[in-house]
């Protein structure tokens, strides 16, 4: 199947074509032909699988006939990051249409965003706190709103905006088409689509299941020595970009700054860093300037980064759709990548979790000098001993040599390892 196929408005379709869109994922094959109907739609799709074209191109495609100048179609997004990411994503397939879009969320001042709604918009991206504080406000108007996008519904939940979105939804127009799109149906969720939705499609694909293309192994360390270790591992990550996973705001500030101290082109993403700065950071690792990213699950959706081949988790996550949306990251478009996740004593119970969800044993990998004493007795654990993720460095090459290949660690990383 082609995205001609659709048969969309001749404007939408020269920005798909533009943007090289040729075969849709299986989540625009199934979706795109019901939104398009103006049936409504819950999506169970993870990330990465091409959701946001999957509502994009139905929504340009029904506002290239109607009114302009008020807004028409709402989406609400959890995080600023994946706001930005829609908003870019509706701007160039929408290139050729005339349609405007504009993003609204906190962490920035609310002038700038009353005075691009004043000029009028068809597409508003939205996070629900700064949305309910325009609606408070009257600085804009969703009378006349005829699409609703409720976008990464489960993180909204986990993240503790469900009372906003209910409260929204009191304040729009019940004649709607509503669009519901989420990665895992916790009961809440699965009550508030119960709620909004009227006789949806439900369209699922890849609920539980990461890309295949990912390769999966697990690091045994003391919990004193993870840094250590992730000095180790990042000298066989390649050209790649490699985002880091920590726990905690205060971690991943660390981190950053003593990658960035040791010679490595890197930045952290948390949520103490003012927008311009989180922004600089996501630009920054998106064009090359960093090659490392060290994130909180703040950043676990909302960033696009094709080139993404490693993913490093520092702390173990908390749940096991927690670690799904972390490598949707990894492994896009039948590339292939890896998942490296340190593991301690205390992260028993979520390997075996983490085993369940994938449906099989996860490698386990004895880096030289980084094992625990119980894992070192351990006769499944294999060695890892800075060898590359693809396996054998090939014809030609030395361990040293490939090392070398990683343009964003220092000269002698081996002399900071201990730092």
């Amino acid at each position: 199947m082609q995205f001609t196929e659709f048969n969309v408005h001749p404007k939408v379709a020269a920005g798909v074509a533009a943007a090289g869109y040729v075969s849709p994922t299986p989540i625009q094959a199934r979706a795109i032909p019901p939104v398009l109907a103006g049936r409504d739609v819950m999506g169970l799709a993870q990330t990465g699988t091409g959701k946001t074209a999957a509502f994009a191109l139905p929504i340009l495609h029904r506002l290239m006939n109607g009114g302009r100048g008020h807004v028409r179609a709402l989406v609400v997004a959890p995080t600023r990051e994946l706001a930005e990411q829609i908003h870019s994503a509706i701007s160039e397939l929408g290139r050729e249409t005339g349609l405007r879009s504009v993003t609204v969320y906190g962490g920035v001042g609310i002038n700038p965003q009353i005075a691009r709604l004043k000029k009028g918009v068809e597409i508003v991206i939205a996070c629900p706190g700064r949305l309910l504080d325009h609606l408070n406000q009257n600085t804009i108007d969703l009378s006349r709103l005829e699409v609703l996008v409720l976008d990464e519904a489960d993180q909204m939940f986990d993240m503790g905006f469900l009372p906003d979105i209910r409260r929204l939804l009191k304040q729009l127009p019940s004649q709607r088409q509503t669009l519901l799109f989420s990665a895992t149906m916790p009961q809440e969720i699965r009550r508030l689509a119960n709620d909004v939705l009227r006789n949806p499609e439900t369209v699922q694909v890849d609920l539980v299941a990461p890309a295949v293309t990912v390769s999966h192994a697990l690091f045994p360390v003391e919990e004193t020595r993870k840094t250590d270790l992730l000095f180790s591992l990042l000298k066989d990550t390649g050209p790649g970009s490699v985002l880091v996973f920590t726990r905690t705001k205060h971690r991943a500030k660390r981190l950053g700054e003593k990658l960035a101290k040791t010679g490595y082109r890197a930045a952290s993403l948390q949520g103490n860093l003012s927008q311009s700065r989180r922004q600089a950071a996501l630009d920054g690792f998106r064009d090359g300037r960093h090659q490392i990213l060290v994130a909180t699950d703040i950043a676990a959706r909302g960033i696009d980064v094709s080139q993404v081949s490693h993913f490093i988790n520092y702390d173990m996550p908390n749940t096991t759709d927690a670690y799904i949306h972390r490598i949707g990251r990894t492994g896009r478009a039948a590339r292939s990548g890896d998942a490296f996740t340190m593991v301690t004593a205390a992260d028993r119970a979520m390997e075996r979790a983490l085993e369940k969800a994938l449906g099989r044993p996860i490698e386990r990998r004895n880096v030289e000098g980084f094992a625990t004493v119980q894992d070192s007795s351990l006769g499944s654990t294999q060695p890892h001993r800075n060898r590359p993720p693809g396996g054998n460095p090939g014809p030609g090459r030395t361990k040293h040599s490939r090392r070398r290949r990683f343009s964003g660690r220092p000269a002698n990383p081996a002399a900071t390892a201990g730092r």
